[in-house]
């Protein structure tokens, strides 16, 4: 019975430990979205590390929950999830280490506030090239981002530019985007003319 026990609790400490890295990426998913915080979503909005963190440790917690009995049953056992985990650990070591932010092209503070910035952001996988033209707000933790939208090379991006006090201009082969900017940093809806 003392077997049956231990094996309950190594069962519920690794689901505990799946929940706790759910929990985790909540907040960075969150962060994630138009009006985020920078830092909180640099640092928690990593998918792949932890939700297949969580993945794995839920598939080990039932695992855990049998018991083999023989040693041929556990060395089989170990043979099939050591390698699963092995993979899953440097994908998400690798993903952390080099991140999807992307490559960022420009970046242009607001002439009359400097902690407004204007991006633009490489953020494809491939070579051609995806355009995410973000507003930065605020500094430090509480920095926020706003998106301005995302554009490849289909839409025919041309320039994102400050184009007066709280005004900014986003340039496309078929339209005109203007945005005006709060005091507090929010974006207001576009004024859009075709060109």
């Amino acid at each position: 019975m003392a077997a049956a026990a231990w094996h309950r609790r190594i069962e519920w400490w690794f689901r505990g430990a799946a929940l706790v890295a759910f929990l985790i990426y909540l907040p960075g998913y969150q962060a994630s979205r138009s009006g985020g915080l920078v830092e909180v979503e640099r640092r928690l909005n990593h998918p792949v590390l932890l939700l297949g963190a969580a993945a794995v440790l839920l598939v080990v917690s039932m695992v855990v929950q049998f018991e083999f009995r023989t040693r041929w049953a556990q060395l089989g056992c170990a043979a099939v999830l050591s390698p699963l985990i092995v993979v899953a650990v440097a994908i998400g070591g690798l993903m952390f280490l080099f991140g999807d932010d992307g490559r960022l092209v420009d970046r242009k503070p607001d002439p009359s506030r400097p902690d407004h910035v204007l991006t633009i952001t490489d953020v494809a996988f491939s070579i051609d090239p995806i355009y995410r033209v973000e507003l930065l707000t605020g500094s430090g933790w509480t920095a926020r981002h706003w998106d301005l939208g995302t554009w490849d090379e289909g839409d025919g991006f041309r320039k994102a530019e400050w184009s007066g006090p709280d005004r900014i201009t986003v340039t496309v082969e078929h339209e005109t985007r203007v945005y005006t900017v709060d005091g507090d940093g929010r974006l207001g809806d576009p004024e859009v003319t075709r060109r």
